[in-house]
């Protein structure tokens, strides 16, 4: 159901380690194996905006994976994958100066999948969690749909991962530019280790929206490049 079986992800568990991983840009055909992971990054918010079972989150990821543009997009992520190609984590950069073109293709996929009705209501409440979870400004670099297969987790891939999205191009980035993130409040593990990366707690903006569930109360966060 999600990235790899459970008696191939054990072996996975047991056997391998970061250094013995491949990092690359995702491709179009790992799609089947990203989409459990995306949601994985975020069980609570696709819950909301989509507001279905995890089964048709998952359909959907898929299919917006593969398209060649948006938020979505494998051209928006990186993986890391085992000797024999399987996938067991990605993360999604989003470069502020090239997302203006995101919502328009967000529309265009729900319409493309879901149709015109139940599209109306997931735009609605996409407004609501962008109100806690904001596209990134034009001086930002967002990371997202960071995750990592179950059975891998606290075995430091993602912070492998990590670091060589950082050696692949955020490092370069324009030292005024910022790399942020989102984390909710509820993900301890999740902010513990971005933290350990060198992440810090930006301010609140305001408070959270009346008509989200405290559950998806979020903090963004903004790595400090002395770190």
């Amino acid at each position: 159901m999600y990235a790899v079986q459970p008696d191939r992800a054990h072996a996975l568990h047991q056997a391998e380690d970061p250094a013995s991983l491949r990092f690359r840009a995702a491709q179009a055909r790992d799609a089947q194996a990203c989409a459990p992971l995306m949601f994985a990054s975020g069980v609570r918010e696709f819950g909301f905006f989509l507001g279905d079972s995890a089964a048709t989150c998952i359909e959907f990821l898929q299919f917006a994976f593969t398209s060649k543009h948006g938020r979505f997009s494998y051209r928006r992520h990186r993986v890391a994958v085992t000797a024999d190609g399987t996938v067991v984590a990605v993360l999604a950069v989003h470069d502020g100066r090239t997302t203006w073109f995101d919502d328009p293709h967000v529309v265009l996929m729900l319409l493309l999948f879901f149709g015109v009705r139940r599209t109306v209501g997931m735009l609605l409440r996409g407004l609501v969690l962008e109100s806690e979870l904001p596209a990134p400004k034009s001086s930002q670099t967002l990371i997202a749909h960071c995750a990592t297969h179950e059975r891998m987790r606290g075995t430091g891939v993602f912070t492998a991962l990590f670091m060589d999205a950082m050696r692949a191009g955020l490092a370069h980035e324009d030292r005024d530019r910022q790399i942020v993130l989102d984390v909710l409040v509820s993900n301890t593990r999740a902010y513990e280790l971005y933290r350990r990366l060198g992440f810090v707690e930006l301010p609140r903006r305001g408070p959270i929206s009346r008509r989200l569930p405290y559950e998806l109360e979020s903090v963004r966060m903004q790595l400090m490049r002395h770190v």
